[in-house]
């Protein structure tokens, strides 16, 4: 039975010179324009507790990743981190550089950006405040621009479906490096108008982008902690640039999203991990289904990436105008308990249709936790504990490995 219809959503088309696309958006799936929060908890956390970059802040399993990869995949990353290293310096390096042009009366440059990003072949771009409440305690000093300008590229579609598989890490990783150069290009064109352009590299990330993301209409946040987007849904890469040229701010956009995931929930039911949760708790003052960090990181490091909760996303599957249409049509979310939407593979477990999920031995589950320095402290705590006391030879050697391990969460960018 076709359910009435709260409001539609219009979109520019994916790339430049595409119409428009529509989303339907259901009276009973309309909530709040972008995501429910409460202002004074996200300010709260970001004065008591910071957020931290999982390289600092997940540090130990960082390293650890490296010891489970497959050969394939730890020689494809280590060839990706050479290629990104020029772009990730560049980043590093871009809040310092000057314009090469004058500013022309103070003139809003909104839509000269937005069409120069789509020219160079964005599929999603917006405009918000640079929320220095999600900047990571070690990049606080770095960030110096006051508006971000939001930026996605979508990824390969059928090398997506192949999750998780080499053939998908290809398309992930490839993907920043395309959004990279773009950016780098993007950059040059705002400071060829005369204003500063920093970027935020994927690779050595800044903040939690996904809040601003939202904060500029370019989707909302989904049950599988991703940004769902109109077109391509958690299908892309996300990328920043923060700038002091003169912008308007696009606003937060109510897609539907927030109650449709509750009705769906495919991602939730599934994750080889068990790490996705049905329902919606607040942290950090926001409203969402919040991911179980330890379920998910082992599946994602010894299963190529992973991303079963993008492949198996209808939104990512089908794009939402079809997704939020089939819905008010019929009542029903589009594909699901379908083999084409919900079924996969891994590699030495099998094929996984509806209703079977893999088993895991809970030693699979092991692995260091916390900051790098932290996890060697437990080690040593743990020697100790069986009181096997290490020489004066070990001590100085641990001396240095912490040293060693404090200098590297300073340093290194994200894994």
């Amino acid at each position: 039975m076709a359910k009435p219809i709260s409001h539609i959503v219009r979109r520019p088309g994916r790339v430049a010179g595409e119409p428009d696309v529509e989303v339907p958006v259901a009276a009973d799936l309309a909530t709040t324009p972008g995501i429910p929060l409460r202002e004074v908890d996200v300010s709260f956390y970001s004065r008591v507790a910071p957020l931290e970059s999982q390289n600092v802040e997940k540090g130990a399993d960082r390293d650890w990743v490296w010891s489970v990869y497959d050969d394939d995949v730890a020689e494809y990353i280590r060839g990706h981190d050479e290629r990104m290293k020029p772009f990730v310096d560049t980043a590093l390096a871009s809040g310092g550089v000057e314009p090469s042009g004058a500013p022309d009366g103070g003139d809003d440059l909104t839509e000269d950006i937005r069409r120069a990003a789509l020219e160079l072949g964005f599929g999603e771009v917006g405009f918000t405040r640079f929320d220095r409440r999600y900047v990571y305690e070690s990049k606080r000093g770095w960030v110096k621009f006051p508006h971000a300008v939001c930026l996605a590229l979508e990824q390969d579609y059928d090398q997506t479906q192949s999750l998780p598989s080499l053939e998908a890490e290809h398309a992930h990783y490839g993907t920043y490096e395309i959004e990279s150069e773009m950016a780098d290009r993007l950059a040059e064109f705002i400071r060829s108008r005369g204003y500063h352009a920093q970027l935020h590299s994927p690779r050595d990330p800044s903040a939690a982008v996904i809040p601003m993301f939202v904060a500029a209409g370019l989707g909302q946040l989904g049950a599988n902690g991703q940004l769902l987007s109109p077109h391509f849904g958690s299908r892309a890469r996300l990328m920043m640039i923060s700038t002091d040229a003169p912008v308007r701010y696009d606003g937060p956009v109510d897609y539907g999203v927030h109650a449709f995931c509750q009705k769906c929930l495919v991602c939730v039911d599934r994750c080889p991990g068990r790490a996705l949760v049905r329902d919606k708790v607040w942290w950090r003052g926001v409203e969402k289904n919040k991911l179980i960090y330890d379920r998910c990181r082992p599946v994602m490091a010894k299963y190529e990436g992973c991303g079963v909760c993008m492949k198996v996303c209808p939104i990512q599957k089908f794009g939402m105008p079809a997704v939020m249409m089939h819905y008010v049509e019929t009542g029903e979310v589009l594909g699901k308990g379908s083999e084409e939407l919900e079924g996969y593979a891994l590699h030495d477990k099998g094929y996984f249709g509806p209703g079977q999920l893999p088993h895991f031995e809970r030693s699979f589950f092991d692995f260091p936790h916390g900051r790098r320095e932290d996890w060697l402290f437990e080690q040593f705590k743990e020697r100790l504990a069986n009181d096997d006391v290490p020489a004066e030879g070990e001590l100085a050697e641990f001396a240095q490995n912490v040293k060693s391990a404090m200098e590297k969460s300073r340093t290194t960018r994200d894994e």
